[in-house]
């Protein structure tokens, strides 16, 4: 239920190596930096898409596949791989130790950092995707934040590291081993606007979420709606 498989399909995805050997999806976040330095010491960077004028690009442990486009005021800051006929929009801002698939978009006033983003997956503004997966084909409506640390996560001041986030699944304690996780979301998944998911939000394939749901961390299973009712009261103005 918590591996790779039971998320997404990865048989034509580039960079499936990061999931294999792993028990619990989450781990696959751990490995970015490490995947990233050994994919650019063996291929060094490259450019094959397009930048625009005016887009800023930190260092050069980056990949852009072809096909590919940078907007004027994108800041992509390395090591981030980027793969074909993905679209960087203008004022999206790529953080570093990100794998993005083919055929994505990152949109306005986009965060992401530390995350992987499938084939076909679409952030089209104004969202922050932190320490998380997005399937294939996953979009996320205006607005939508995918939390990755608790508000009551603070720093142990003599080990200077902050406590690993727990989720309960099953009636099970699982410990992720992570002090920040944001959200996986499996292929075909589709959040509504302002949607926010709390830490730890593991979410099964083709799961919709209505707009401004504010989600529990734990497991929500393939195929689901998430609603939210609202009481609203109109009244006559004086």
């Amino acid at each position: 239920m918590l591996n790779a498989n039971s998320f997404f399909d990865l048989d034509s995805f580039e960079h499936a190596a990061l999931f294999e050997g792993i028990t619990n999806v989450w781990e696959a976040l751990a490995r970015i930096k490490s995947y990233l330095e050994t994919y650019f010491q063996s291929h060094g960077p490259q450019i094959l898409g397009e930048v625009d004028p005016g887009a800023f690009l930190s260092d050069d442990s980056i990949f852009l596949g072809e096909g590919s486009v940078v907007e004027a005021g994108a800041y992509i800051a390395g090591p981030t791989h980027i793969g074909r006929n993905t679209v960087i929009r203008h004022g999206a801002y790529i953080r570093g130790n990100v794998v993005i698939g083919d055929h994505c978009i990152v949109g306005h006033a986009s965060e992401v950092k530390n995350a992987i983003m499938l084939d076909g997956s679409h952030v089209p503004h104004f969202a922050y995707v932190g320490d998380s997966i997005l399937g294939n084909r996953v979009n996320l409506g205006a607005g939508t934040k995918l939390s990755n640390l608790t508000v009551v996560s603070i720093k142990d001041p003599i080990a200077g590291k902050r406590p690993t986030l727990e989720i309960t699944i099953g009636g099970v304690l699982c410990d992720t081993g992570l002090d920040k996780l944001g959200a996986i979301l499996g292929d075909d998944v589709q959040t509504g606007c302002n949607t926010v998911t709390n830490p730890g939000c593991l979410i099964g394939p083709r799961t919709l979420v209505y707009s401004n749901v504010s989600l529990r961390k734990g497991y929500y299973p393939p195929d689901s709606i998430i609603k939210l009712r609202q009481t609203l009261e109109v009244v006559q103005r004086d």
